[in-house]
């Protein structure tokens, strides 16, 4: 696997609409287009939710992580299909089969997996699988459409 698909910060802000404190993808370290994508989240105490989600005990919310996924695969579209996020969404259409097997916390690095199960026309579904050390925490198949954002 070369190093061209690997996409930095700078990179990732230029394809993605999200921005703090909702931006869940710090960095793609694999993109094969059309395939599947391998990409990471830091997590840290310094995370908003975590004010909430639960004080004394910080667990990262496992919604969260289902939105960490998709934004991985939001990338991963824009890379395949070559487009701009400047006129494109990628937006949610579903999610099926989520399963969480264990918390995600402060220091932990969560590694973010999805491979393409389908696509029909602007529909992409996914399937996705969140990592710590190896160790999976959450899984799931998840659906989106890549939209213009002149229509919405």
């Amino acid at each position: 696997m070369s190093n061209e698909h690997v996409l930095d910060i700078q990179q990732i802000l230029s394809m993605l609409p999200h921005r703090y404190p909702f931006l869940l993808v710090d960095r793609v370290l694999e993109l094969e287009p059309g395939v599947r994508i391998k990409a990471y989240k830091n997590i840290t105490f310094n995370e908003n939710f975590f004010q909430g989600h639960f004080p004394g005990k910080p667990i990262m919310p496992g919604v969260l992580i289902m939105e960490a996924l998709a934004q991985a695969g939001g990338l991963f579209v824009v890379k395949t299909l070559d487009i701009t996020a400047a006129d494109k969404l990628f937006l949610f259409t579903g999610i099926d089969s989520a399963k969480f097997r264990r918390p995600v916390v402060p220091g932990d690095q969560l590694m973010l997996h999805a491979e393409v199960v389908r696509r029909k026309m602007n529909i992409w579904k996914m399937q996705g699988r969140a990592t710590v050390d190896g160790e999976l925490v959450a899984e799931g198949v998840f659906s989106a459409a890549v939209v213009d954002k002149g229509k919405m």
